[in-house]
């Protein structure tokens, strides 16, 4: 089994519905988001598809390692054609191609994916905690605006310089998050849920062509489980304008347009250990929802029943 470039049409076709399927089966979408923009791009990530009866039954994505940061892959195998080993298959030939440190992820820490990660020597060594709040219960705090700032919603293409420069600078340390370009603003901006008045951008009224600090929010479209739901997609701010009270404002400002569209509830992604940012959302009344987990060796592979 061996990672090659991006799939052809049909396999990028055939493995969205099995994301979909995935979905529905776990409760959880097996593969991020970056991932999933992976199968339409010419970039770095590498792919391997898994058959079986003639069919694609499962799917791994794999972004190289670069500078500091590990190689990270996700997997994904057909409802359908699980229990048959393809999962632990897949997982194997990411850690091969990918290097000894390569993290592989799970989307929820599923008992499948524990019973792989022990099966393989991996431990978890990331967590990615999902937390939710109501927008209704407890009542949200006030976002007024100090006199010396500016906030406004985002205005097209022309605002991307900054936020990207501000993205970059925010996460330096984000192996994911850190590394994003204007093709993956732009790819999001042509996503049916994008809607500029949900994307908040602070500057200082002194200088109001450099970007303090965004916060984008998102909506998830209703399904026969769930409620639609909003998201604290990505709040980020310069680290020259930490200390001013940037990341609580422009939470609660994309968490007020999130409750005036109607919408009862919010959830959104944080590392797991990152204090601060638990600490802030505590307060404002986020909770733990589920987690997903970042597995790596640990020690060598050990021979094991199929998944």
């Amino acid at each position: 089994m061996e990672f090659d470039t991006r799939p052809t049409p049909d396999v990028a076709a055939a493995v969205r519905a099995i994301l979909d399927r995935a979905t529905s089966a776990d409760g959880t979408a097996p593969v991020s988001e970056q991932g999933v923009h992976s199968l339409g791009r010419d970039d770095d990530a590498r792919h391997l598809v898994a058959r079986a009866d003639g069919e694609v039954a499962g799917w791994a994505v794999l972004v190289p390692g670069h500078g500091e940061h590990s190689a990270m892959a996700e997997v994904v195998v057909d409802p359908g054609h699980r229990g048959r080993g393809l999962g632990t298959e897949l997982v194997e030939a990411a850690l091969s191609a990918g290097g000894d440190d390569t993290r592989v992820w799970a989307h929820g820490d599923l008992p499948a994916a524990r019973a792989v990660a022990s099966r393989l020597g991996l431990a978890g060594v990331r967590e990615l905690l999902q937390m939710r709040r109501s927008l209704t219960t407890p009542e949200l705090p006030g976002a007024d605006v100090p006199d010396a700032l500016l906030v406004r919603t985002y205005r097209g293409p022309e605002d991307d310089a900054e936020l990207l420069r501000v993205n970059a600078a925010a996460f330096a340390w984000h192996p994911e998050q850190g590394r994003w370009t204007e093709p993956d603003v732009a790819e999001r901006r042509a996503e049916a849920w994008f809607d500029p008045a949900g994307l908040f951008l602070a500057f200082d009224r002194k200088d109001p062509d450099r970007l303090l600090g965004f916060h984008w929010t998102k909506v998830h479209a209703a399904t026969d489980t769930e409620p639609a739901l909003g998201e604290v997609y990505v709040v980020g701010i310069d680290p020259q304008a930490q200390g001013r009270g940037l990341g609580r404002l422009l939470t609660l400002a994309g968490l007020h347009h999130l409750r005036d569209r109607g919408l009862g509830a919010v959830l959104l992604y944080v590392e797991g250990d990152n204090t601060a940012a638990l600490n802030t959302y505590g307060r404002l009344g986020f909770d733990r929802f589920h987690v997903d987990v970042a597995y790596a060796r640990e020690a060598g592979p050990v021979a094991a029943e199929p998944a």
